[in-house]
């Protein structure tokens, strides 16, 4: 397999959304925890695995857990083990509807009863606490104030080692204190008085007293495999000038291509803009592609393919979660996925072809986000790299179910890590491979056909 190492991103010409921004928090920290013990999507379309406790949940068509009664004092789904002791909770959480300031809809650490447990909640108020609940005792051990409003999707993560907890949200750290409210339990989804979606919910073991595989009890990763072949077009249709889409965009698998010049020129729009929110489907993109799409929120694209990659398949410009979905990518001379914005960028079910990088978090940016990104069940043929990250950013690069096809030498890097340097400046390749810290994954994730 030929090598086509490139540099790092190039400098960012357009202004990057300022995502999220938070105030006078912590040191952000990168996560020490790295075996899997843990997972599910909802892509198989129920709770197998979870117990509730109070609340209205349902998985919809997207595969998203949803609690839809916001007048549920109390809304609980719990999994695992009670025994877990020492590990990271993560989840993808939606607000949907707040009854009052105090509402919340969160993420929770190990709870040993429906009303004992770390808990880290999103509030009608706008903030995000971190706190230790023991019944109707609340006690906070952080927060911060995020502006958290509704329809938006935040990345949640819980660290619980020894007496140490830490909560995160979009990948930063807003709180971290000593409390020894519970030393072991399961993990839980939660609502009081709202209502939200949850997803991507994954558990990482640090060992100790962590199983180091998963129980019996959790629902196995859907083995639905990325798409085999490449689609055929239902038609055709040149574009001549950027299409905007705001809510969703349906392309019933028609070809979109015309713009730009197929090439790497730093000057060319994209075929798509997205607001934020937006989702775009069953898109095929043909050459020439310009700047392919541009996400200028969170965003969502599904069963979206590339027949030739331009300049980039997509930039991940100013929100904080974005979810790609289905589809494929091939002819990539430098990357396919370009994350300039904050926050996760989520990669599942997908197909890469011929390619430098499947993901790239900026490494020269005008901003110098904490950045991270999770890939599951992708297939990967005639690429350079799976992903490249800034490691003294705090960036993290999270791996699962990735099958290298036709590489007999085991030539693919599977994390490449740089040190991101200031606008202007090229970014320096020091080092790839697994590390627990910002490149997570073990042999078992990697297979090669």
């Amino acid at each position: 397999m030929q090598k086509r190492r490139s540099p790092g991103r190039r400098p960012l010409l357009l202004a990057v959304g300022a995502g999220v921004t938070v105030a006078a928090l912590a040191a952000a920290t990168t996560s020490a925890f790295a075996a899997t013990v843990f997972n599910d999507d909802f892509n198989d379309g129920n709770t197998s695995g979870w117990s509730k406790s109070g609340g209205t949940w349902t998985v919809d068509g997207s595969g998203v857990l949803n609690q839809s009664n916001a007048g549920s004092e109390l809304a609980r789904q719990f999994a695992g083990q009670t025994s877990w002791t020492d590990y990271s909770v993560q989840a993808r959480v939606r607000p949907a509807s707040f009854g009052s300031s105090s509402a919340l809809v969160g993420l929770a650490a190990r709870s040993t009863s429906s009303t004992k447990m770390y808990r880290l909640a999103l509030l009608g108020s706008g903030r995000a606490e971190l706190q230790a609940v023991n019944g109707s005792s609340v006690t906070a051990i952080g927060s911060a104030s995020l502006g958290v409003g509704t329809g938006t999707w935040y990345a949640l993560r819980i660290e619980a080692s020894g007496s140490t907890i830490r909560g995160f949200v979009n990948g930063t750290q807003i709180a971290s204190g000593s409390n020894s409210l519970t030393g072991a339990g399961r993990i839980g989804l939660v609502t009081a008085y709202a209502s939200g979606g949850f997803d991507d919910v994954v558990v990482d073991s640090s060992g100790g007293g962590t199983p180091t595989t998963p129980p019996p009890t959790t629902t196995p990763p859907p083995t639905t495999p990325p798409p085999a072949g490449w689609p055929t077009p239902t038609g055709s249709q040149k574009v001549d000038a950027t299409i905007p889409v705001s809510g969703s965009f349906d392309g019933g698998l028609k070809r979109y291509y015309g713009i730009g010049d197929g090439g790497q020129s730093e000057s060319q729009d994209p075929m798509f803009e997205l607001a934020a929110g937006a989702t775009l489907r069953n898109v095929v993109i043909g050459a020439p592609a310009g700047d392919g799409v541009h996400c200028e929120g969170n965003c969502t694209l599904i069963n979206v393919w590339w027949e030739d990659v331009g300049e980039d398949a997509a930039t991940f410009r100013g929100g904080t979660t974005y979810t790609v979905d289905g589809g494929g990518a091939r002819s990539a001379s430098d990357k396919v996925f370009q994350h300039n914005g904050s926050g996760t960028v989520y990669i599942k079910n997908f197909r890469v072809e011929n390619a430098g990088k499947l993901y790239r978090a900026c490494g020269n940016c005008s901003t110098s986000y904490q950045r991270h990104v999770v890939i599951d069940n992708v297939t990967v043929r005639n690429t350079d790299a799976i992903a490249g990250i800034n490691t003294n950013w705090g960036d993290t690069a999270r791996f699962s179910r990735i099958t290298i096809v036709g590489d007999p030498d085991r030539e693919t890097s599977i994390c490449v890590k740089y040190k991101g340097v200031p606008k202007g400046s090229e970014p320096t390749e020091i080092g790839e491979g697994a590390d627990g810290v910002n490149c997570l994954y073990s042999p078992s994730d990697i297979t090669y056909q």
